[in-house]
């Protein structure tokens, strides 16, 4: 059926509406402002504490002015009110970003998730996603997942907010209270005696009290490296290769060691190697070019 123009020209004011809607920039930087002050390491929670409730009041009278309207204006008003502390601040964390969802489902799924679970959380029910966990003088100082009903949702649906399977939660607790190998390596103990540690727990696998993931890793042997203790951060970077063979990166923070210590034909071929493994790794291909 052909549309009158009448019909043409009411589609068209549509969409010249719908292209002329543009963020709120005042809710934008709101959002930013929020994530921002948490990324300091100095936080004084009580400034912060008060800067958050300015922002949420702020939030309320937007909505009031409707001056919240396009999809990233709900998900930007969902992370100022996510941070509150009572159900009042939570349950409008939910609903905004449930309506962010409705309007542009390609947005991060995740924080739908994260705040309807912390809204549960504040009103003492049990979480059905797994994104909260607590730490606490209750948890014996330990990182625990907050109670949940993991009858209300499938791990299907865990996956599509991104959020991990019940299973793969366990294990993420058990990750986020190993120790880490710089704690060890800071009390006193040398690299040699680390590397040994690393490779002890390397072998005991899930039982492991440290974490030697090859991120973990990776990143101790960089904590070296910066502190100039170049010939250790070595040591470590190649024994991260041997644990890790199928790493890309470690091949190339190998290769970058290396050539900072004037080993420029091992470098390379680290790099070669970690190009190899991954052929999109730029910066590898970059370094091989700028040595040929």
């Amino acid at each position: 059926m052909k549309k009158t123009i009448f019909q043409a020209l009411f589609l068209m004011l549509c969409s010249i509406k719908a292209f002329s809607q543009t963020d709120n920039v005042e809710l934008q930087k709101m959002a930013d402002d929020d994530q921002n002050s948490r990324m300091k390491s100095d936080i004084n929670w009580m400034i912060l504490n008060k800067e958050d409730s300015l922002r949420r009041v702020r939030v309320f009278e937007l909505l009031k002015e409707n001056k919240v309207q396009t999809a990233k204006d709900y998900f930007n008003s969902g992370i100022v009110f996510q941070h509150g502390n009572d159900t009042i601040a939570s349950g409008m964390a939910v609903k905004t970003f449930k309506k962010a969802l409705e309007l542009d489902p390609s947005l991060n799924r995740w924080w739908y998730a994260a705040a309807l679970d912390r809204h549960l959380m504040r009103k003492g029910e049990p979480q059905i996603y797994g994104t909260q966990f607590t730490k606490n003088k209750s948890t014996n100082g330990k990182w625990v997942r907050y109670k949940i009903d993991p009858t209300k949702v499938t791990d299907e649906e865990r996956q599509y907010y991104a959020v991990e399977t019940l299973a793969q939660q366990i294990e993420k607790e058990r990750k986020m209270n190993l120790k880490t190998i710089s704690s060890y390596y800071n009390s006193g103990n040398l690299a040699d005696k680390t590397i040994k540690l690393i490779k002890q727990e390397f072998k005991k696998g899930t039982k492991s009290e440290y974490d030697i993931s090859e991120e973990a890793v990776n990143e101790f042997g960089y904590n070296l490296l910066n502190q100039n203790k170049n010939e250790e951060a070595l040591k470590v970077f190649k024994l991260n290769t041997e644990l890790y063979p199928n790493g890309y990166n470690t091949y190339d923070s190998y290769g970058e060691c290396l050539m900072k210590l004037g080993q420029k034909e091992k470098a390379i071929k680290a790099y070669k190697k970690s190009l190899a493994l991954n052929p999109e790794n730029g910066n590898a291909k970059q370094i091989i070019n700028e040595n040929k």
